[in-house]
């Protein structure tokens, strides 16, 4: 249960309603970091809209493992277990557990490695960059344009992670379905909550215009 009190999917109404719905619409059930923001729908959406266009110029692969790494420098269990399990439609789950634990060589090119350090750079303390660690980002081949790219990413994923860790958020249930080897080694915070996956009740069910936004993917 998160630290503070939340609009359950049976009592939702208007805007926290329709937030629901767009939650549901993606997931299959009402996600727990969704609850904590029933007190401000309007942030969630504005960080969905800022999300996509944080991802639109990045490739999907380049997107996934800086947040990944971002996610893992912030030990938010949550948006590791997700992001760690959308790379597996690049890498194997040894080559992710691998990842997680830095253990880079043979996993991914020289320049991958060092955009990986530098994303974990920006989410732990980003004061401490020079400007000798993004010249040597140029060096390997990525632009100032991509420089930006890693860093945005990086920094949105701690502004989302720091919110649900601060309230108690804890990891949904429905990721105790993966491979237990491989949950475990992403599981870096908070626990996989043992609650229920909460929906709305049918009559509420149905999805408007706006569609889904999963604000881990």
């Amino acid at each position: 249960m998160p630290f503070i009190k939340t609009i359950s999917p049976g009592d939702a109404r208007d805007d926290v309603l329709d937030m629901y719905r767009r939650q549901q619409s993606a997931w299959g059930y009402v996600p727990n970091y969704a609850r904590v923001f029933s007190h401000r729908p309007e942030v969630l959406a504005r960080w969905g809209r800022l999300l996509a266009e944080i991802k639109r110029p990045m490739s999907t692969r380049r997107f996934e493992l800086v947040t990944f790494a971002a996610a893992l420098e912030l030990r938010n269990s949550a948006c590791a277990l997700a992001h760690g399990k959308a790379l597996l439609e690049f890498f194997s789950a040894d080559d992710i557990v691998a990842i997680r634990n830095q253990d880079y060589d043979g996993v991914l090119s020289a320049a991958e490695q060092a955009m990986l350090r530098f994303a974990r750079q920006v989410a732990g303390d980003a004061s401490r960059i020079t400007s000798g660690e993004v010249e040597a980002l140029m060096k390997l081949g990525f632009s100032d344009d991509d420089v930006f790219d890693i860093a945005t990413t990086a920094a949105g994923r701690a502004f989302f992670t720091k919110i649900l860790d601060a309230l108690g958020v804890e990891c949904d249930a429905s990721f105790s379905s993966l491979d237990d080897a491989f949950r475990k080694a992403l599981i870096v915070g908070r626990p996989i909550s043992c609650g229920r996956l909460e929906r709305l009740p049918e009559q509420a069910a149905p999805v408007t215009a706006a569609g889904g936004a999963r604000q881990h993917g």
